[in-house]
């Protein structure tokens, strides 16, 4: 059975609020619900589009009398998740994405204002995109021993997964474990420093995070990666840096730069396999040995959260999560 919050169901405009309470009911976890104006309302699960029928009132996965989603029913939903104040959003409006209490987080498209190579603003808004936030406690337990390395160390761990395959999940619950120890491995907790630049990972809310990260954790929020490594490096005294989705050669340099200072790394990568990241020329440098010791793979065919297996690049050995 889903159910989503009440955060999300009453962020939308009214007109869909019963739509979506609607299919609650059904059994299957949204994972995003898709508002495009004057397109289908769609609502993805388990990586599968379904759209709501109007006849039925239920989800269908063929483009059967489908609800059509309204420049107002668009307009309204951006106003109840900015509260009604715009301007008091600017700057998350800016980075294309705005955070809801509970860590869900709001995509949006439309007219980009760029002024002197910045984005000053996103005016007319054409799509929203909801993005459901879960998370899974100890669903990192499986492959806990192959990211501790002993008396309380870490092994610089790079997980590679495709969209929605649930690499923020898993990260997040790893540094949870990481900050709060685990008695199973004998593993005592380390500091964690969380660069949360899209605030997916702690959900983080007006500085207080919505998702347990652990006691140990401390989190910088809405700061792009390189900028933030060097910030924590100077003020936090880090043992572990954490981050999601590395995407630049500015912010691998910025991991050399932790490695070098003594810290531990562990971030993510969009990707199918090591192979596709060896043919990313600006990505291969993830592949170094000095840089990370292990690497997850998460699985896009079996399903969100499923780990395919693991390399250790110093061994060049693969496991196998279980």
């Amino acid at each position: 059975m889903n159910n989503l919050s009440d955060e999300i169901i009453n962020s939308l405009a009214v007109n869909l609020r019963e739509k979506i309470k609607n299919v609650c009911k059904d059994d299957i976890n949204i994972e995003e619900i898709r508002l495009r104006s004057q397109k289908p309302l769609i609502l993805n699960a388990n990586n599968k589009d379904y759209f709501y029928n109007i006849n039925s009132n239920k989800l269908d996965k063929r483009m059967n009398s489908p609800y059509i989603v309204s420049k107002e029913d668009i307009e309204q939903t951006f106003q109840i998740i900015c509260k009604y104040s715009i301007h008091s959003f600017m700057d998350d409006i800016k980075k294309g994405f705005i955070t809801l209490r509970g860590g869900h987080r709001v995509g949006l498209v439309g007219k980009v204002i760029v002024e002197d190579g910045q984005v000053k603003n996103i005016k007319h808004i054409s799509s929203l995109n909801i993005r459901v936030s879960r998370e899974i406690i100890g669903c990192s337990d499986k492959i806990l021993k192959h990211v501790i390395k002993g008396d309380n160390q870490v092994n610089n761990t790079l997980i590679i997964s495709p969209p929605q395959c649930g690499k923020t999940t898993l990260i997040r619950d790893i540094v949870r474990n990481l900050s709060n120890g685990n008695e199973e491995y004998g593993f005592k907790g380390i500091k964690v420093a969380l660069i949360d630049e899209r605030n997916e990972i702690s959900g983080s809310y007006l500085g207080s995070s919505q998702m347990d990260v652990g006691i140990r954790t401390d989190i910088i929020e809405t700061c792009p990666k390189d900028l933030g490594i060097v910030m924590l490096l100077r003020s936090m005294s880090p043992n572990l840096i954490v981050t999601d989705e590395i995407g630049s050669l500015d912010e691998i340099k910025a991991l050399y730069t932790a490695l070098n200072g003594g810290v531990s790394l562990i971030t993510t990568v969009h990707g199918d396999s090591i192979e596709d990241i060896k043919n990313r020329k600006e990505m291969s440098n993830l592949l170094d040995k000095d840089l990370f010791k292990k690497v997850i793979i998460l699985s896009a065919k079996k399903g969100p959260g499923t780990i395919e297996k693991i390399y250790d690049l110093e061994e060049k050995r693969w496991y196998f999560a279980n």
